[in-house]
């Protein structure tokens, strides 16, 4: 199944962190968010991607251009065109990527509808390149699957912002630093949508799909949730991306399979 990946935005609420590569590439450790992303995918066997690209597309182009240097270590002899000896593997080399120009301005739901002809007529798994968590995929795919409507989307609780206190009668009995929200769910992206979606979508630039067009799965029934109660996290700010990297760099990072 062919994983969507939007990765077109200007990021505009994290420039403080890094305002010359778009957000998809800024990093968790030595690999970009985007590559967390696909590595998460790719641990429950999608390992074929559609990458809708717009911002700074450049940047993620010249990455999987490059991918073997990015990622091995490499003897080159200058002078001597492709004389390049590698030293160390690694383990995407059954991986797919479709880097696609969706274009600088367009909003999410034109690029989704520009990938069409990348996705054909089969189902396929859609999401941001800028948010990480620990969703059950088989189990996201299997709820899709057995509901039949057109789009499913990852229902999360959103991440608290201070730490929470548990109480009996005055006395604290639990304290969770920053948990998941318990109360309502917000889009987590982890979609899965069946081709019946291109239906909701067109090419203008200014389609933003969270707005029109999923207000027409609702208002047409089409749209399911599957709820995710474990971790997800986006990287919207500079406190997000420092909270993202101490989880990376302490070991404790749950999207890490």
């Amino acid at each position: 199944m062919k994983v969507v990946i939007l990765c077109g935005g200007y990021g505009t609420r994290i420039r403080d962190v890094a305002d010359n590569i778009p957000k998809p590439m800024i990093p968790i450790g030595r690999y970009p968010i985007l590559w967390h992303i696909m590595k998460y995918y790719a641990s429950f066997g999608h390992q074929d991607f559609v990458l809708c690209l717009g911002y700074k597309s450049q940047v993620i182009k010249d990455f999987f251009l490059n991918y073997e240097a990015h990622t091995k270590d490499f003897t080159i002899e200058l002078g001597k065109r492709e004389k390049i000896e590698f030293h160390t593997d690694h383990d995407e080399s059954d991986w797919r990527v479709t880097l696609a120009d969706t274009g600088m301005e367009a909003m999410t739901g034109a690029r989704i509808a520009r990938i069409r002809k990348y996705v054909g007529d089969e189902d396929f798994m859609l999401t941001y390149g800028d948010g990480v968590g620990d969703i059950d995929v088989e189990a996201l795919l299997a709820f899709h699957r057995s509901h039949g409507k057109t789009l499913t989307v990852s229902g999360v609780r959103p991440p608290g912002r201070f730490g929470e206190l548990v109480s009996d009668m005055g006395q604290v009995v639990e304290f969770n630093e920053k948990p998941q929200a318990t109360g309502g769910r917000i889009s987590g992206g982890y979609f899965v949508a069946t081709p019946k979606l291109f239906d909701y979508l067109d090419d203008a630039e200014d389609l933003v799909f969270e707005q029109e067009p999923m207000r027409k799965l609702v208002a047409d029934g089409e749209l399911m949730v599957f709820e995710h109660d474990g971790f997800w996290q986006p990287m919207d700010t500079s406190r997000e991306y420092q909270l993202l990297n101490a989880l990376y760099e302490q070991g404790k990072a749950p999207w890490v399979k």
